[in-house]
């Protein structure tokens, strides 16, 4: 009777420490003008960096490249990295476009226009947006005594993503849209004497949703 109570027990730390808090994922999409992609194009997601709080995280660019590359209805993606040597020096940090408004600039150069076309580019996704903490509270006190260590109290945070992504077709040379992701949700981590943390993925859901819509966005001929 005692082993199953310690399977139990077990069982149940299992359970709480892979649990996850719950996450509300909005996303929306603008379009402006047709799609479609062939099996020898491809597209490039590149994110906003500016050495700001505003700028797009890494985690969230490799995310949606990952998601796009995979799964039904897959693109071809390029790497930013591989992305940015090939177009050395236009997206260099220091010369990279700060705004989706810089953009056309950019690659409505014919120099620029010819390179993209070159390593098989049909789309620049461009992604603006960031995750935050929005809200915090309760607390944690832990400590340590000749009976032994532990931790006692509740705390409970926000997160919020919210990113848009702007889609621009080289090949015509203009903008087709935009599809943006919204998402928040709560953490939470009660300790009676070891903390269980419930962690919403937040950035995770905005991820997913943005990757989705941009496939069906991508791929669709209307």
């Amino acid at each position: 009777m005692t082993f199953l109570r310690r399977g139990a027990t077990a069982a149940a730390l299992v359970w709480l420490a892979t649990a996850t808090g719950c996450v509300t994922t909005t996303v929306q999409e603008i379009r402006q003008a047709t799609t479609g992609i062939k099996s020898n194009e491809s597209v490039v997601v590149l994110g906003r960096h500016n050495n700001s709080a505003d700028e797009s995280e890494d985690d969230f660019i490799n995310c949606v490249s990952s998601n796009l590359s995979g799964g039904s209805n897959k693109v071809g993606v390029i790497s930013e990295s591989a992305f940015v040597d090939a177009m050395f020096p236009w997206f260099e940090p220091r010369t990279a476009p700060l705004n989706t408004s810089d953009l056309p600039e950019i690659v409505n150069q014919p120099i620029l226009a010819d390179k993209l076309d070159s390593i098989g580019v049909r789309y620049v996704i461009w992604i603006e947006g960031n995750t935050h903490r929005t809200a915090q509270g309760g607390a944690l006190t832990c400590s340590v005594s000749v009976a032994g260590a532990g931790c006692f109290g509740f705390l409970t945070w926000e997160n919020d993503s919210s990113y848009e992504a702007s889609i621009w077709d080289i090949k015509h040379g203009n903008a087709v849209g935009k599809v943006s992701s919204d998402a928040n949700g709560t953490s939470y981590m009660p300790a009676v004497v070891v903390p269980i943390p419930f962690i919403a993925r937040v950035q995770t859901g905005a991820c997913n949703s943005m990757a989705s819509q941009l496939k069906t966005f991508i791929t669709k001929e209307s």
